[in-house]
């Protein structure tokens, strides 16, 4: 197969080359070069920009695209209108995100979308994000109809994550001492690796489906506090988690999500609500935690000391923390 990638050097993007190469096929990149050019000498590499850089993909034929860096509908529009005479299917990563703010026990692909007050902004925010996914998902349908395949999963997570949200758990246990946490032990948690997404996206392009699926794991209902307790099994010497009640630590202003990762307030648990039975029915097979777990800590491990984390309290932080809910 003859695929293209749109990005393919950062995270999921990198991952679905590593496995497209794995498998045989013929890889082209088509990026800026801006992050990891020495990555996968053995593809094909194109220099350009999706937003008004587009002429290196005239005259090429591609038997699929993976779109994985599309944020802005009119971006994601151009490369779909770009490639949809010279291409045979187009694979465009979406997100969860996409569903309408609500308490729904579950997200289907049917759920309501989410809608931006501005159709025209191009600003992407935690309040836009979602509904300019929305609409470059309809760019794409547009320009490939029945040969689009849109995925949307929720909080991919493994080695080479920039984002470092589930990265922080599995490193902060493994550090030892007492980690503070919130105690939402019961809430339910999704995640995905990333290495799994990007095998089952590659499935999905060689068989030829197309359609929207929702793309999270594990099959199993899961719970912040389980995933803690897979994080602890991993750790050589596993911290002592110190669980505080969320209204004491928002009242000490550590947030949700960015602060204390995977913690999320009551009225947003729907985004780990979300259905993919489609997905599973489909082929998708999440990784084993631990596994995932095993190998963030192993990837993570490998970084620079002076890492500048993205997600979690720093110790200097969290030890001050410590000491004021004593």
């Amino acid at each position: 197969m003859k695929l293209l990638i749109l990005g393919g050097t950062i995270f999921l993007g990198r991952h679905c080359a590593e496995e497209a190469l794995g498998r045989g096929h013929q890889v082209t990149l088509f990026n800026r070069g801006q992050h990891h050019p020495e990555l996968f000498p053995e593809a094909e590499q194109l220099r350009g920009d999706r937003d008004g850089g587009l002429r290196p993909l005239e005259d090429r034929r591609f038997d699929a695209v993976i779109d994985t860096s599309g944020y802005v509908p009119r971006v994601v529009g151009d490369s779909a209108r770009r490639l949809a005479a010279s291409t045979d299917r187009y694979a465009f990563v979406s997100t969860c995100s996409v569903y309408a703010a609500g308490d729904a026990d579950r997200l289907v692909e049917s759920s309501p979308l989410a809608t931006l007050e501005d159709a025209m902004t191009e600003e992407v925010t935690g309040e836009t994000y979602g509904g300019l996914k929305v609409l470059c998902e309809r760019a794409v349908e547009q320009a490939f109809g029945e040969r689009a395949l849109i995925v949307r999963p929720g909080l991919i997570v493994g080695p080479h994550d920039p984002t470092d949200r589930f990265t922080y758990w599995p490193c902060r246990l493994a550090r030892g001492g007492t980690a503070l946490a919130p105690d939402v032990r019961d809430s339910p948690v999704q995640f995905l690796d990333v290495r799994s997404l990007a095998a089952w996206i590659l499935d999905m392009l060689e068989s030829g489906r197309h359609g929207v699926f929702n793309a999270v794991g594990p099959k199993q209902p899961s719970t912040f506090g389980e995933l803690i307790e897979a994080c602890l099994a991993a750790a050589e010497r596993p911290a002592e988690i110190r669980w505080i009640d969320p209204q004491l630590l928002r009242a000490h202003e550590v947030a949700p999500w960015s602060d204390l990762p995977l913690w999320v307030p009551a009225d947003a648990r729907a985004i780990f609500r979300v259905d993919a039975s489609a997905a599973f029915a489909a082929g998708l097979e999440p990784r084993p935690v631990a596994e995932t777990i095993g190998d963030t800590l192993g990837w993570a491990s490998s970084r620079p000391a002076d890492h500048e984390w993205k997600a979690g309290l720093s110790p200097e932080r969290e030890q001050a923390l410590l000491e004021a809910l004593a």
